[in-house]
């Protein structure tokens, strides 16, 4: 059935007709993206026409179509944005042709935004109320006095010309606050695609800006970046059958599969793609906008200084071949790029270290007429893009900027594997580039505790390259850093440093958060991978801006604190200090306390202490952060501790972050031990619960009389969880040569409460003796370490410890 079909099937039966050409339009496979707007829009036209003549010959009204319907474009589950307009004649014949326009629409249950008025109430609306503004910039004539229609088109854009000065940072700021409200669509793994910034909302208001005259967007890639969006909402209404713009996890893979993509990571990518597209189209309109106000309000003054002369922009040099001018970074009049290749990231360096952002026709013109760069890269190129990443805040628009034009995978051809990519992990807040970006951010901060802050600074931007390609991203990244430190001009010696910190960016916060620093073996081989204290030096710098530019479940003082303690015991040993196998560890005073107490009373005996951290820097102390609050527990050796413990806490909503086992002999002449337990713990939400209540639920669950497993799920029944992405399934898995004294099995699992409770249960009765453990939380992410020895005190065979990996993944799958 032709398009022409379905609009005379729509005329010929009514509203029956329109739903069923309507259902037929949206059900062809043989149509989609802006030629089925465009017929919905064309459909509804005819329909709508239909029943505005059907109520008889009015004079002095017209039906406008406003907003998105206004422009032609209806999406699946679009509201329909409309104006009935009239000259004040006939107020019941006009509100009795009303009902008969609006009611046949809430009939067929579409979405409908309505409003009748007069040419003058429509711009006095229009002047209080931005955003019915906006809709009426794309009102279209539907039906009736088309001289009605366009009087008042053409007076709403007079209006909004006049008033542009005032209007257009009235509508900045709306933008801003939306943004700020919704965040950034480029980054979100369940944005809005109309609300977020970057999004639908965003492109209308380039065009508003656009119609007011007063400046206008790059028009390169912007209607493409619109059409996509677009076409993902017309998915996705397609695919839940509701009128909603957020693109939820759990939608994603059918959306994907409407489209005729491979899966949802291909499509956030175009979505983000279209978002950056659109957000760096936003940041040089307003620029302009800013800009061309200014000198709105300059000029005048000026003239009359002057004697009305033209006033020259003044241009103040910055670089070789680099000015700036009016606030921007522009090249200068002399430079060649056709001659000059390292100029891109000299305008680029120049423009960061100065905070200003570099013009849309700077960076375009050195798009279109820059020449390559020999490989390696001369020393300045290097240096300029030293000098580009530490510059700190102000790098992130200017590499917007150069990347908006292509110039980024240019001068690194393997960034255009990082660009865009999602990070399916709810503990990131960036997309793999923008996160590397971020990382060099937050490594600029740090570059004089460092003695080589260039590789510092190259390896923030390299340390995750590798996640464009499958398998280890830090085992892939390497390769890639060693090409891409060659490239640009690093000698051997650097080059090997630099995939160094690539391939071992994480191995610092991952032992210190899941290994047992007391075990030589693994300090020994951290020392090993790390080499050299210089690199060391580098490493720990690379991980704490890894963390700070991940986000605020990376890092912590509790993390930083327990990374600075494995740095300085690698760096004792690099230094040459020999690293002695630890015997036993004294008791403190008040463990050996709480240990002979609990002998006497024959039951657990705890103490809470709230741990904090002495500031790094005391001339810019604050109030120290706590890292948790230290859970003593000493209790007399038996079955179930463990498990007991985790339960107890669990019950209490506390947070488990290390917690350690050890047994500590009775005096002389006495049988038995006592287990002695160093734990830090945090609350979730709340206060802290009362030592004495603690203890008294520890007796009950140490005797059997305190159902934990129960109570937990009873808690579980009463507050379920939300429907949401299924989790990757939990792995388990045994860590090679990690430690002489005991056998590691690490645990990795979706967060939940009362995991460490049924890590315990499962341990126990694999019969095996938990000697440390060291759990961490990343947003949604478990990683837990637990230190396991056989009943005898030994590590177990490989084989039995296979088994009781297998054990707990089985326990955790159930």
């Amino acid at each position: 059935m032709t398009s022409t079909d379905v609009t005379k099937e729509a005329e010929d039966s009514g509203p029956s007709g329109y739903a069923a050409a309507r259902l037929r339009l949206l059900t062809e496979e043989a149509r989609s993206g802006p030629p089925r707007r465009a017929a919905l829009a064309g459909l509804t036209d005819e329909w709508l026409s239909g029943l505005f003549a059907a109520a008889g010959p009015l004079r002095g009204v017209s039906l406008v179509a406003v907003g998105g319907y206004g422009r032609g474009e209806l999406s699946p589950r679009s509201d329909l944005d409309l104006l009935l307009l009239h000259d004040g004649g006939d107020d019941k014949a006009v509100a009795a042709l009303a009902d008969r326009l609006w009611y046949p629409v809430w009939d067929l249950g579409l979405a409908l935004d309505h409003s009748v008025r007069t040419p003058a109430e429509a711009r006095r609306t229009a002047g209080e109320d931005l955003k019915v503004q906006l809709g009426l910039l794309d009102a279209r004539h539907l039906a009736g006095d088309l001289g009605l229609t366009a009087g008042l088109r053409t007076a709403v854009l007079a209006d909004w010309r006049n008033q542009a000065p005032k209007r257009l940072p009235e509508l900045q700021e709306l933008c801003a606050e939306r943004a700020e409200r919704q965040g950034e669509l480029q980054y979100l793994l369940e944005p809005d695609l109309k609300e977020a910034r970057g999004g639908l909302r965003d492109a209308t208001a380039l065009r508003a800006v656009a119609a007011s005259w007063l400046a206008d967007a790059p028009r390169e890639g912007l209607a493409e970046a619109r059409r996509r969006l677009l076409d993902v909402r017309d998915a996705l209404h397609l695919a839940t059958g509701r009128a909603t713009d957020r693109l939820a996890l759990q939608e994603q893979d059918q959306v994907a599969a409407e489209l005729g993509l491979l899966d949802a990571d291909a499509l956030l990518r175009q979505v983000y793609e279209a978002a950056r597209v659109i957000s760096y189209a936003g940041d040089v309109t307003w620029r302009e906008v800013g800009r061309v106000l200014r000198s709105r309000s300059v000029r005048p003054r000026l003239r009359a200084m002057l004697g009305g002369g033209k006033q020259v922009a003044e241009r103040s040099p910055l670089a070789e071949g680099v000015v700036e001018q009016d606030g921007e970074v522009v090249l200068a009049r002399t430079a060649r790029p056709d001659r000059d290749p390292v100029l891109p990231l000299r305008a680029a360096a120049a423009a960061a270290q100065a905070g200003l952002p570099l013009s849309l026709h700077a960076v375009r013109r050195l798009a279109a007429t820059v020449r390559p760069l020999p490989a390696p890269w001369p020393a300045e190129a290097r240096e300029q893009l030293v000098t580009l990443l530490g510059s700190g805040r102000p790098t992130v628009e200017v590499w917007e900027a150069l990347e908006a034009e292509g110039l980024i995978t240019r001068l690194l051809p393997d960034w255009e594997r990082v660009r865009c990519r999602p990070q399916r992990n709810a503990v990131h807040l960036w997309t793999v580039d923008r996160h590397l970006i971020e990382t060099a951010v937050r490594a600029s901060g740090f570059t004089r505790r460092v003695h080589r802050p260039d590789l510092l600074l190259v390896a923030a931007l390299l340390h995750d390259i590798g996640k464009g390609w499958p398998g280890d991203h830090s085992v892939a990244g390497e390769t890639i850093a060693r090409d891409v430190a060659a490239r640009i001009g690093f000698d051997r010696a650097d080059t090997a440093v630099l995939a160094t910190l690539v391939r071992h960016h994480l191995l610092l916060v991952e032992t210190a958060t899941r290994r047992d620093l007391d075990d030589p073996a693994t300090v020994r081989a951290v020392a090993e991978a790390v080499g050299t204290e210089h690199t060391l030096e580098l490493l720990h710098a690379l991980t704490e801006a890894d963390a700070l530019a991940t986000g605020p479940a990376a890092w912590s003082s509790w993390r930083a604190s327990l990374v600075a303690d494995l740095v300085k015991r690698v760096s004792a040993v690099l230094a040459g200090d020999p690293l002695e196998e630890p015997e036993a560890a004294a008791p403190t005073a008040e463990q050996e306390r709480l240990a002979v107490e609990a002998f006497r009373t024959g039951g657990p005996v705890l103490a809470l202490r709230a741990q904090t951290e002495p500031p790094a820097d005391p001339e810019r102390a604050v109030d120290p952060e706590p890292l948790g609050v230290e859970l003593l527990i000493a209790v007399p050796d038996q079955a179930g501790v463990l498990p007991a413990v985790a339960g107890v806490l669990a019950m209490h909503r506390l947070t488990v972050r290390t917690a350690e086992l050890r047994s500590h002999p009775l005096p002389d002449g006495v049988e038995g031990s006592v287990l002695l337990l160093d734990w830090r713990v945090a609350a979730e939400y709340g206060s802290l619960p009362q030592a004495t209540r603690l203890r008294a639920d520890l007796v009950r669950a140490l005797d059997g009389t305190l159902d934990i497993a129960g109570r937990l799920a009873e808690r579980d029944a009463a507050y379920p969880r939300r429907r949401g992405v299924e989790p990757p399934p939990p792995r388990v898995t045994v860590a090679p040569t990690a430690s002489r004294l005991a056998t590691v099995i690490e645990v990795r699992a979706q967060d939940a409460p009362g995991l460490l409770f049924r890590l315990g249960r499962a341990l126990e009765a694999a019969g095996v003796r938990v000697r440390s453990a060291h759990a961490s939380t990343l947003g949604s992410n478990a990683v837990d370490a637990f230190y396991v020895t056989g009943p005898e005190g030994a590590r177990l065979p490989g084989e039995e410890a296979g088994a009781v990996a297998r054990k707990l993944e089985e326990t955790l799958s159930a």
